[in-house]
């Protein structure tokens, strides 16, 4: 009986969130209401706080979840190059899985990038998942260097950066010089920056192209870190 009772459980969780994620994508996540989740669940809306204690607690699962997805997407990018020694086209391939992920997803990727629910902090449990999909290009960096590979770029480091990275290595464990972090952190900044900007309609009537910003960032910032290669080869397929 109780594994019964376990798998009903599970199951009312899950409907909850399909739901409340139906309504962040309709409304926005600032509008979730535990009481508009019980109503299109037909619950009395004492009954959903059996599952979950509040709103922020459901916001949370959802985030989350969001961010676990988008982490998926691009450890599913970065494995589908079979070549693992050739870093510019991991780089691509991450990328673009991270840009196609918040195309099919778009209310997640607002969720997570979007403007900040008033009221809401995040808790620590969204950590883990939220560095998820930055550690595959940091594992990529770590890789690259210690194959012995270098980008030749020097980027001057400010002193408050370079305490940032030190403590972010410390934290991760990660064996990457803070010359080449910088320059993967700018990367990295510079390529969610510009999926955000189309993502959110900044770019209308100003590069109406899907993707062309996007497509030159990433050329832009792989030769960066890895000048000399194909890291501006354009990948064969384009959304």
């Amino acid at each position: 009986m109780a594994g019964v009772r376990e798998r009903a459980r599970a199951g009312v969780i899950a409907e909850i969130v399909r739901l409340a994620r139906l309504q962040v994508a309709e409304s926005g996540a600032a509008a979730l209401s535990l009481r508009a989740v019980a109503r299109d669940l037909g619950m009395v809306s004492s009954a959903v706080y059996r599952y979950f204690a509040s709103r922020d607690e459901l916001l949370t699962q959802l985030i989350i979840d969001s961010y676990d997805r988008l982490g998926e997407a691009a450890e599913a990018a970065d494995a589908s190059v079979k070549r693992r020694s050739d870093y510019p086209a991991r780089w691509r391939a991450i990328t673009h899985g991270i840009r196609q992920w918040a195309i099919d997803n778009p209310s997640e990727y607002a969720l997570l990038f979007g403007t900040p629910v008033p009221g809401y902090a995040a808790p620590q449990d969204t950590i883990g998942p939220a560095g998820r999909y930055t550690w595959v290009l940091l594992r990529l960096l770590a890789e690259m260097e210690a194959s012995g590979r270098t980008s030749a770029v020097a980027t001057p480091i400010p002193v408050a950066l370079r305490s940032d990275l030190t403590a972010l290595r410390s934290n991760l464990g990660i064996p990457v010089s803070d010359a080449l972090l910088a320059v993967g952190m700018v990367a990295w900044a510079n390529v969610m920056g510009a999926i955000s900007l189309e993502l959110f309609g900044h770019l209308h009537r100003v590069v109406d192209t899907p993707g062309a910003l996007f497509e030159a960032v990433v050329r832009e910032q792989g030769e960066r870190m890895f000048p000399g290669t194909t890291a501006s080869r354009r990948p064969s397929k384009r959304t």
